[in-house]
């Protein structure tokens, strides 16, 4: 007899409302130290995106680059794909992708991702059903999704709860100052650390980037599509 696949987890509410409250509260009990995040932080951006082709692609275009220059790049890509399907930007050749500001990677990863797409490699009509771990391992399989990008989507686009992207550098900082470490928590100890946070460490995650924006007086490492 086959197991039965393991469901998503019910999604939760991105930006403030009674569901964060209540969240936070357990996280504080769970570690108090992010009960300072929250004081330092102020009220949380509500980082919803969309789910589908779009916010997948542009979490390519804004892979290592600036949020200007990430933000020219798409004006562009997304202006020339008209529709915005998988097959509509398979029809643009290299000269038309260059022209909108993609470097050679850039080009291969979105293409890589909307021929998987077309091909149903990429089943991501399913995602929103699949577990953590199945939509991860799906994701991941797309030349160019790695898993920062992976966990991005399923935190923002799908909502969902327990994600934590410990190999990202904003949180890694943020956990550094906020507990006040010798080092910067390289992926392994940030992903320890944030066990603390689990079942709730996608919440935890959008707390330590809105600190870490406010602390080092920058723009929200994660922008808001």
């Amino acid at each position: 007899m086959c197991p039965e696949p393991v469901s998503a987890p019910a999604p939760f509410r991105s930006g403030e409302s009674p569901e964060l409250a209540a969240t936070l509260e357990v996280l504080f009990q769970a570690d108090p130290d992010l009960r300072q995040a929250r004081a330092v932080a102020g009220a949380l951006p509500d980082r919803s995106r969309p789910p589908g082709l779009k916010t997948l692609m542009k979490l390519i275009v804004d892979q290592q680059v600036s949020l200007a220059s990430a933000a020219a790049i798409w004006a562009r890509v997304e202006a020339a794909t008209d529709p915005f399907t998988a097959e509509r930007f398979l029809d643009h050749d290299g000269d038309a992708l260059k022209a909108m500001g993609l470097s050679r990677p850039k080009m291969r990863y979105m293409r890589a991702l909307s021929a998987d797409i077309v091909s149903g490699a990429l089943p991501l009509d399913r995602l929103p059903r699949m577990s953590d771990e199945d939509a991860m391992a799906a994701l991941t399989a797309v030349t160019g999704i790695g898993r920062w990008t992976a966990e991005v989507y399923l935190l923002f686009a799908l909502n969902r709860p327990d994600i934590f992207p410990s190999g990202d550098l904003a949180l890694q900082v943020a956990v550094q100052d906020l507990k006040r470490l010798p080092e910067r928590p390289g992926e392994k100890q940030l992903r320890e650390i944030a066990q603390a946070w689990h079942p709730n460490r996608g919440v935890a995650a959008r707390l330590l980037w809105r600190y870490y924006g406010v602390v080092r007086k920058r723009a929200d490492p994660v922008s808001v599509a």
